[in-house]
């Protein structure tokens, strides 16, 4: 599949690719992921050029809800399957943040993102 098909970067595609779940109710199928930037790191969240992208993480906690928040990020996936708590769900909610879970691992999720020719968040300089 080609960047410049029509649905190749939507949620919608995401979604069915990775076979995830969505965790929040705040999702517009039809939206576009711009990039895709994958790290366990917040502080490397922090550096990446990331609007509009999906971060791949396996970390659940409310701080990678804020730092998306900061880094104007429109979506988190969590990988292994993971879920976080009820109130980190309620705080991307309540920020318009798209959580999604896979039971894919890191490396296998981002292979089937790259496969999807989406391409990775840039550095900040």
């Amino acid at each position: 599949m080609k960047r410049s098909d029509r649905d190749s970067t939507t949620f919608k595609t995401v979604i069915r690719t990775l076979e995830a779940k969505v965790l929040t109710g705040n999702v517009d199928e039809d939206e576009r992921i711009q990039s895709v930037c994958a790290s366990d790191l917040m502080s490397d969240v922090l550096s990446f050029s990331s609007s509009q992208a999906l971060l791949v993480t396996g970390l659940t906690n409310p701080q990678v809800v804020r730092t998306a928040d900061v880094t104007d990020i429109a979506a988190i996936c969590f990988v292994f399957g993971k879920i976080p708590r009820k109130e980190t769900i309620e705080l991307a909610e309540n920020s318009g943040i798209i959580l999604l879970s896979t039971d894919l691992s890191l490396y296998c999720t981002c292979g089937k993102l790259y496969d999807l020719n989406i391409p990775g968040c840039s550095v900040k300089t």
